[in-house]
């Protein structure tokens, strides 16, 4: 059996992460920076230690006994917290230095690691596929920016790690992770607002009307959680060493489709929210990745369609598995 340690267990792909990874018979050890899960990891037959990734010495509560894989996946993000630069690169960089060096001290060999499709900015939109090995860049401003210099900043520790100790580290590459949240809020550009896939899905269910901007036949990838779990799986079984991997499908979702997929799973059947096509506002986010190298060295492809996607998205939306972690929606209305 192996024994997988998961820090940032108790947030949004850590939590998932975890339950998959127990599920599949790993001994996984839960780490967080929430001093209390509420019993949920250990109701789960896991262990569950509160570390503190920006100071070494929290780590020294850990086990260091026979630990084959290390996913990490604790970090700030611009995204869910008001923005703080130094926050970020405590918290990213510094952080996985620090993780790094316990690895190192516990003879770990294999570290799993999100990394921002920002260090890849300028193929973002234009039409372009997204590659896997481009030099890495970070964008000049906006609230990516920063973020992206630490995530960078950390992709080059481990090629560091990986050269000076022989940890191998696979770097994943990808935009949303579609999955059921009970906070339905987000940053951008600095300021607190519904995540637009979930406005949607509000709208959707009321059977108000969705608008469609600008040119409705872009697309962008959706990856669901579930489909996302299995590549970690394949990236802590792999013996490779790995390297920068992009997570998408191998095929896109228009903005047409994303909307009419929405109304159909989430809209009442007898009153279905009415579409309005603006095509004089502005063009939607497009964005395509180049997958091969994923599908052929990690040995993964996506199993989840788009309104399979949805349709498991609206079922833990009533059923809220996570509740006992994250709470439930009631929780962060305003």
């Amino acid at each position: 059996m192996k024994r997988v340690i998961v820090f940032g267990a108790t947030g949004n792909l850590g939590a998932y992460i975890s339950m998959h990874l127990k599920e599949q018979g790993y001994d996984v050890i839960a780490i967080g920076g929430r001093k209390d899960d509420h019993g949920f990891f250990a109701k789960h037959g896991m262990r569950y230690f509160s570390v503190d990734i920006r100071k070494p010495a929290s780590f020294d509560i850990l086990p260091i006994d026979g630990i084959d894989a290390v996913c990490h996946f604790a970090s700030s993000l611009p995204s869910r917290y008001a923005f703080d630069p130094v926050e970020l690169i405590e918290s990213i960089t510094i952080g996985t230095l620090n993780v790094l060096n316990w690895m190192v001290k516990c003879g770990c060999k294999k570290i799993v690691f999100p990394q921002t499709p920002s260090d890849m900015a300028k193929y973002h939109n234009n039409g372009s596929v997204i590659p896997e090995d481009a030099q890495r860049h970070f964008p000049l401003t906006g609230d990516h920016a920063i973020y992206t210099i630490a995530k960078n900043a950390a992709v080059d520790l481990m090629e560091h790690y990986r050269a000076e100790y022989g940890i191998a580290f696979f770097a994943l590459r990808f935009f949303t992770i579609y999955q059921y949240h009970p906070n339905a809020y987000h940053y951008a550009d600095f300021k607190r607002r519904m995540m637009p896939f979930r406005m949607l899905m509000d709208r959707a269910s009321k059977g108000l009307p969705i608008e469609i901007w600008g040119n409705c036949k872009k697309a962008k990838e959706m990856v669901y959680i579930k489909d996302f779990v299995r590549l970690v799986r394949q990236c802590v079984d792999s013996e490779l060493q790995g390297g920068c991997y992009n997570v998408g499908n191998g095929w896109q979702v228009s903005l047409e489709n994303q909307i009419k997929g929405i109304i159909e799973v989430f809209s009442p059947k007898n009153h279905p929210s009415p579409i309005i096509y603006r095509p004089e506002m502005p063009d939607p986010l497009e964005n395509a990745f180049a997958m091969e190298k994923t599908f052929h060295d990690l040995n993964w492809k996506p199993k989840y369609s788009y309104i399979e996607q949805l349709r498991d998205f609206k079922h833990e939306m009533e059923t809220e598995p996570m509740a006992e972690l994250w709470g439930k929606k009631e929780d962060y209305q305003e």
